[in-house]
């Protein structure tokens, strides 16, 4: 099994980055928590990773922290949420905010998530909930996932259009995804992780 990666950040295209390491292109699906923590492109980038082999695909998924992968990997534990769901669940939410949200019995926020019916909302809480305790004691106050831990990137002229894109790919109608965009309340120079994040919070708050 692959436990980590390192190396240079050539591509970033939510939620799939690029990562060279000694001259082999590894393609790494991320969940939006860790997207906010990449450095610049061109630069050095340390994951802790989660390799999963199947009949028809071999994919290798990357997180900033120890806590998001272990709960990646409680995620798919639990029958009926696979890897592409796990990480839909990690980009609205981090292991520190899905601990809160397990302690609250928060199904609301669960099902705000593109692909989250209710039932599986509820499968999670029941599955998960003996765990909370777990999660919350091996997080730090510092490891919350708040805005200053995250990294922003250079501001480019299609960041709304690469947000709206990522939105898509994380579930989203493209109507659905344009709508969350336009109604995030952001700075012009906005980088398009930014953009993400506060569409995500108007999701989960129930604002859809």
């Amino acid at each position: 099994m692959i436990g980590h990666i390192r190396g240079t950040l050539l591509a970033r295209q939510a939620p799939e980055i690029l990562v060279e390491v000694s001259g082999i292109g590894y393609e790494v699906q991320v969940p939006m928590t860790t997207l906010y923590q990449l450095p610049e492109l061109g630069e050095t980038v340390t994951l802790l990773t989660h390799f999963v082999v199947r009949e028809d695909a071999q994919q290798l998924f990357g997180f900033a922290d120890a806590a998001d992968r272990r709960l990646f990997r409680e995620l798919i534990k639990v029958s009926g949420v696979g890897p592409r769901l796990a990480l839909t669940l990690l980009s609205g939410m981090d292991a520190a905010d899905f601990a809160r949200c397990l302690q609250r019995d928060d199904v609301a926020a669960l099902v705000a998530l593109p692909g989250v019916g209710r039932k599986t909302a509820e499968r999670l809480l029941v599955e998960m909930r003996d765990k909370v305790g777990d999660w919350l004691d091996g997080l730090s106050p510092g490891n919350s996932g708040g805005e200053d831990t995250r990294r922003r990137v250079e501001t480019e002229p299609d960041q709304r259009a690469e947000a709206e894109q990522a939105l898509v790919t994380l579930g989203y109608k493209l109507t659905e995804a344009a709508k969350l965009i336009a109604s995030a309340d952001a700075p012009t120079d906005a980088s398009s992780e930014e953009l993400i994040r506060l569409a995500l919070k108007i999701a989960g708050g129930g604002q859809r």
